[in-house]
C-alpha cells in the first residue's frame, strides 16, 4: 500500500530551528581557551559559561539566538578538550561529578561515541544524556519540592532547582534543552526531527560538560545543607507477556529487514543511517539503545504519513516556538487539533493503533518512549522481549509501504492451555484413590454442579455465530475451551475508549492475568509432588498437603474455566458497560473487583511457598457464590447487552 511519494526530504527542521542549531553556534569566530572553562581537575568554570547567556532588553527573557551564538566558542574548546583526553584521563577528572545521575557508566560510552566521529552514535548519546539527567533532576528538585513536574522544560523553569543550582546556570540549561526557542535538543532528537548529521557534536560534549558541573554544585548544596540526594528506583517492566503479538524476531527475518529498510516509503532517506543501527544494537543484545532508536524513527515515519493522510505537509517540520510539534500525542489522536477527524486511525487500521496505544499510550501500558525518554528504566535491563515487539512491528508496517499484505495475528487466553493441561498430569499409583477417599468431596461435587449451572447460563448469551454445537442439555466440560477459544476470536474495539470501558478492561485483563499465573503455579506443583511422590521423597506432611492439591484440582479446574468464559463474554460486550447509570456501575465494579481480589488472594494460596490447598477451595467455594448471586441479579454486561438487543428488536 504505497500512498507515500518519496520526498526528496532534505530535513525535517524548519528553517528557523535549522539555523539554530546548525549555524548560529558557528558565527562568532574567536577563540575560547579551555582554562577559562575548566580548570585542570575538572572543575567547572560557571562564571565563563553563564556570562554568554544574553537576557532580552526588559530582562525578563532570554534571548536565546544571542546566547547561542556566543556559547558557541566555548562549546567548540569544550569538544576540542574533550577529544584530547584519554577515557582514563576523561574518567579520572569528570567521573566524580558525573555520580549525581546515578548512571554515571553511561557517559564513558559517552566519550567512546564522541571519539567515534559517528554522528548517529552522537545523536544517540544525546538521547540517553538528557533523559538520565531529567531522571537526576527530578531527584534534586524531590530534595526540596513536592510534586515533581512530568516536563524537562518545566523542571528546569523551577524554583525548587535554581535554589539548589543558581538561576544562571539553570538559564544556561534552558539554552540547551529546556526551550523550543533555544536549542531544544532533547525534543529534536527525541521527536525524531533531526538527522544524525544535524547535531553537531561539540553540543553533546558541552552537555557532558554540563552535567559534570552541575554534579559539582549540588556536591557544595549537599554539603551546606546536610541533605542526602535519593535516588528513585528504576521502573521495572512488568506483565509484558500480556502484550506480546509477534513471535521472536530471527535473524533470517533481520537479513529480509535489511533489504525491506531500503525499499520502504516509510522511512525518510535521511533517517535510514537510525534504522540500519537499529538493527546492529539488537543483533549485539543492545536492546534499550534498538528501541529509542526505533521508536523515534516510528514517530518520524508516522508523522509522514500523518502529514500524507491529513494532507498537513506542513506538519513533517518541527514547529517554531509558538506552535506544537506533530508528536505521537497527536498522531494518535481520534481528532486533530481542528476538531477534525484523524485520518491516520482509519488508514493504518484498529490492529496497528491498538498496538501502538498497547505500548506507547495506555496508563497501564509499558508506555515505552515516556518511560525510556524520562529517564525511568535501567537500560542494561532493558527488556530484549520489548524490543522485539517494536522491531516486529517496525517490519510489519515497513512492509504495508512496500505493497507487502499483513500478516494475521491472534491471540487466544493463554492459562486456558495451561489449564487444559491438568488433568493430563499422571498421578502416582495410590495418590488418586487416597484422595478420593478424602473428606470434602461432596461440597466439591455440589460445587461442580453450580459451576456447570452457571455455564449453562452463560451459554445462552453466546453470540450465535460462535456457539459450540453439542447433543446434551449443558455444554459438557470438554467442549469448554473451544466455546472460550471460539469467544476469543471475536474482534473487540478497544480505541478511543471512554474511561468507564477502560476502568473495567484493566480490572478484566488483571483477572486473566491472575488467573493464568494460577494455572501455571497449579501445573508446575503438580508436577514436582508427583516426581517427589514416585520418587519416595515426600514426607508424611508433604504427602497430605499432595493429595489436598489433587483433591483441589478438581474444582479448581472448573472455576478457572468459569471465570475466563465469564471475563471473556463480558469483553465482548464491554461497550455496553456505558448504558449503566451511576450506582449500577459502580455495583458491577465492585463484583469484578471481588473477583480480582479471589484471584489474587488465589495466586497466593497455591503459589510454591504456600501450598494452601483446603484454603483454596475454601477460598473458591466463597467466590462462587458470589458469581452466583451476582448472575441472579442480571446485571451482568451480558445481561444489559440482551436487554438492549430486545429493545431493538
Amino acid at each position: 500500500m504505497e500512498i507515500l511519494i518519496e520526498d526528496p526530504i532534505t530535513t525535517c527542521l524548519s528553517p528557523s530551528v535549522y539555523d539554530m542549531i546548525c549555524k548560529l553556534g558557528f558565527e562568532a569566530r574567536e577563540n575560547c581557551h579551555i582554562s577559562s572553562i575548566v580548570t585542570q581537575n575538572g572543575e567547572v568554570c560557571w562564571t565563563t559559561i553563564t556570562d554568554c547567556v544574553v537576557y532580552t532588553e526588559s530582562a525578563q527573557g532570554l534571548d536565546y539566538g544571542g546566547s547561542v551564538r556566543l556559547l558557541g566558542p566555548v562549546c567548540q574548546a569544550v569538544h576540542l578538550h574533550l577529544s584530547s583526553l584519554t577515557k582514563g584521563q576523561f574518567e579520572t577528572r569528570y567521573s566524580p561529578g558525573l555520580q549525581w545521575t546515578g548512571v554515571p557508566e553511561l557517559f564513558p560510552e559517552m566519550f567512546d561515541a564522541l571519539g567515534s566521529l559517528q554522528s548517529l552514535a552522537i545523536s544517540l548519546s544525546l538521547m540517553k544524556l538528557t533523559s538520565c539527567l531529567e531522571r537526576a533532576l527530578a531527584d534534586v528538585y524531590l530534595l526540596i519540592g513536592k510534586e515533581c513536574p512530568f516536563l524537562l522544560r518545566d523542571l528546569i523553569a523551577s524554583e525548587e532547582l535554581a535554589q539548589v543550582f543558581g538561576q544562571s546556570v539553570m538559564d544556561v540549561l534552558k539554552v540547551f534543552v529546556g526551550s523550543p526557542c533555544g536549542l531544544n535538543l532533547r525534543n529534536v532528537l527525541w521527536h525524531g526531527f533531526a538527522a544524525p548529521q544535524e547535531i553537531p557534536p561539540k553540543y553533546c560534549s558541552m552537555m557532558i560538560l554540563l552535567t559534570a558541573g552541575l554534579g559539582q554544585l549540588l556536591k557544595g548544596y549537599l554539603q551546606q545543607t546536610k541533605f542526602t540526594l535519593a535516588h528513585r528506583p528504576f521502573i521495572t517492566l512488568t506483565s509484558l507477556e500480556d502484550l506480546i503479538v509477534f513471535p521472536d524476531v530471527t535473524y533470517e527475518v533481520l537479513s529480509v529487514l535489511e533489504e525491506v529498510m531500503k525499499k520502504s516509503t516509510f522511512i525518510l532517506k535521511i533517517m535510514l543511517p537510525y534504522w540500519e543501527v537499529a538493527l546492529i544494537n539488537f543483533k549485539s543484545n543492545r536492546f534499550a539503545d534498538c528501541a529509542i532508536l526505533l521508536l523515534v524513527q516510528l514517530e518520524t515515519g508516522l508523522r509522514k504519513v500523518f502529514a500524507t493522510v491529513n494532507k498537513c505537509p506542513k506538519r513533517l517540520l518541527t514547529a517554531e516556538s509558538t506552535a506544537l510539534y506533530t508528536t505521537f500525542d497527536e498522531i494518535l489522536a481520534k481528532h486533530l487539533n481542528d476538531g477534525k477527524i484523524n485520518q491516520l486511525p482509519l488508514f493504518l487500521g484498529e490492529p496497528a493503533m491498538e498496538f501502538l496505544w498497547d505500548f506507547l499510550n495506555h496508563q497501564e501500558g509499558p508506555r515505552l518512549r515516556d518511560r525510556l525518554s524520562h529517564g525511568e528504566i535501567s537500560l542494561p535491563e532493558f527488556p530484549k522481549e520489548a524490543a522485539n515487539q517494536l522491531l516486529a512491528f517496525s517490519f510489519v508496517l515497513l512492509l504495508r509501504f512496500i505493497d507487502e499484505d499483513l500478516l494475521s495475528v491472534f491471540k487466544v487466553l493463554s492459562c486456558e492451555r495451561s489449564i487444559g493441561v491438568w488433568p493430563l498430569l499422571p498421578l502416582p499409583e495410590g495418590s488418586e484413590r487416597e484422595a478420593q477417599r478424602s473428606e470434602g468431596n461432596s461440597e466439591i461435587n455440589a460445587c461442580r454442579s453450580l459451576i456447570t449451572e452457571i455455564v449453562a447460563e452463560l451459554c445462552h448469551h453466546v453470540p450465535e455465530t460462535h456457539r459450540v454445537p453439542h447433543d446434551s442439555e449443558h455444554l459438557p466440560p470438554e467442549k469448554w475451551p473451544q466455546l472460550l477459544r471460539e469467544l476469543c476470536s471475536i474482534p473487540v474495539r478497544t480505541l478511543f475508549c471512554p474511561r468507564a470501558v477502560l476502568e473495567v478492561l484493566a480490572v478484566l485483563r488483571k483477572i486473566g492475568a491472575h488467573c493464568r499465573r494460577v494455572c501455571g503455579q497449579v501445573a508446575a506443583c503438580a508436577e514436582l509432588r508427583r516426581r517427589q511422590w514416585e520418587d519416595r521423597s515426600l514426607r508424611s506432611r508433604q504427602r497430605r498437603n499432595y493429595l489436598r492439591l489433587v483433591h483441589s484440582i478438581k474444582l479448581l479446574s472448573p472455576m478457572l474455566y468459569l471465570i475466563l468464559l465469564l471475563i471473556a463474554l463480558e469483553l465482548v460486550n464491554i461497550h455496553v458497560v456505558l448504558g449503566k447509570n451511576t450506582s449500577e456501575y459502580q455495583q458491577y465494579l465492585r463484583f469484578l473487583k471481588s473477583i480480582l481480589q479471589y484471584t489474587e488472594n488465589l495466586a497466593a494460596y497455591t503459589s510454591q511457598d504456600k501450598n494452601k490447598w483446603d484454603e483454596a477451595v475454601n477460598l473458591t467455594q466463597a467466590a462462587l457464590l458470589k458469581i452466583w448471586t451476582f448472575s441472579e441479579k442480571k446485571q451482568m454486561l451480558i445481561h444489559l447487552a440482551k436487554k438492549s438487543a430486545s429493545k431493538v428488536v
